[in-house]
């Protein structure tokens, strides 16, 4: 169980695109999560109108889980849903990082990210960063780390992320795959609590390869890689992607590593669309995010769904509770 909101530090949120949904699914969530203590980082000014008691504090420790509490962050200017303005950007990204630095200095239990816009980043302060994961990574001294998508009836982690389809094969080596099975496996020991973790391993190409027919990746190393490791990971496969996201196979393993973003992340939208958190393991503190982008077109509308923030922040909470138990 979750240690109480009394012995730990709260999360901190970073605000995430002004102009984005993020302050609307933070305010909405701060309202159905009571036992959940958070601050956000961020102008105070974008959180009002959202119906939610808004508190602006001066430190951490001040944030209580009854209200919406901010920690004032330098974000100029006014919030226009659906319009981002790139004298933001410089603000959005310094965020981040603050709360990365909160957490690993021991004031925030865990870190939990607004949606961003990589566009208006790089328009607006030249964020060289595909994504939060690589920019995270690069805070945490280049840690190497995987993203996870969770939610309770699927974990799944692409081996490679942000990259065209084309790029995929020449991307993914028998380093990087084995080092995507390391950290899937430290963390869902670590932060997941599975003592004993089984990972299915999706194959490259249809059907696996289909002895080579249809392929060749498979035969020349995927599966003696996953052959050599099974025995201290617990992985398995190659297997078909088609046929190892049903609710039956979904049984026989604790979280699957596919090869590319898409087979991955369509599965776990099309399980549980609102729900999905993204998780990024292999770093020194834990983050999560909604699995959800900015949705510049319902923002400002008091239409966006906060269930993805909840979880995320569920997430956090219960991953910094485990971390918390271990010696």
């Amino acid at each position: 169980m979750p240690s109480s909101p009394t012995n730990r530090p709260p999360i901190a949120v970073t605000c995430g695109e002004p102009a984005g949904v993020g302050p609307e699914v933070v305010a909405k969530a701060r309202a159905l999560l009571p036992d959940v203590p958070f601050f956000v980082l961020g102008n105070p000014a974008h959180f009002e109108g959202f119906g939610v008691d808004t508190h602006v504090i001066e430190t951490p420790e001040a944030a209580r889980a009854d209200r919406l509490c901010i920690l004032p962050h330098d974000i100029p200017g006014p919030r226009t849903p659906g319009r981002p303005d790139p004298a933001q950007a410089a603000g959005v990204i310094s965020a981040i990082a603050r709360a990365v630095d909160l957490a690993q200095g021991g004031a925030a239990s865990a870190v939990c990210t607004a949606p961003i816009h990589k566009k208006a980043l790089k328009d607006g302060a030249a964020f060289p960063y595909p994504g939060h994961t690589e920019y995270l990574a690069a805070l945490a001294g280049d840690a190497e780390v995987v993203m996870m998508l969770a939610c309770p009836e699927l974990r799944v982690v692409p081996a490679t992320i942000h990259i065209a389809l084309d790029q995929v094969a020449g991307a993914l080596t028998p380093d990087t795959l084995e080092t995507c099975l390391r950290v899937t496996h430290a963390g869902l020991r670590r932060d997941f609590g599975i003592t004993a973790p089984r990972i299915a391993v999706a194959g490259l190409n249809p059907h696996a390869g289909e002895g080579g027919t249809m392929g060749q990746q498979e035969i020349t190393w995927i599966t003696d890689l996953i052959a050599r490791l099974a025995p201290e990971l617990g992985c398995f496969g190659p297997l078909p992607a088609d046929t190892m996201f049903h609710a039956g196979a979904r049984a026989g393993y604790d979280a699957a590593v596919a090869m590319y973003h898409d087979q991955a992340l369509i599965p776990i939208k099309t399980i549980d669309f609102a729900g999905g958190v993204n998780v990024t393991l292999g770093l020194p503190f834990i983050r999560t995010s909604p699995d959800h982008g900015t949705a510049f077109d319902i923002a400002g509308r008091g239409l966006a769904d906060p269930t993805s923030m909840v979880a995320a922040l569920r997430m956090a909470w219960d991953m910094a509770g485990r971390r918390r138990s271990q010696p």
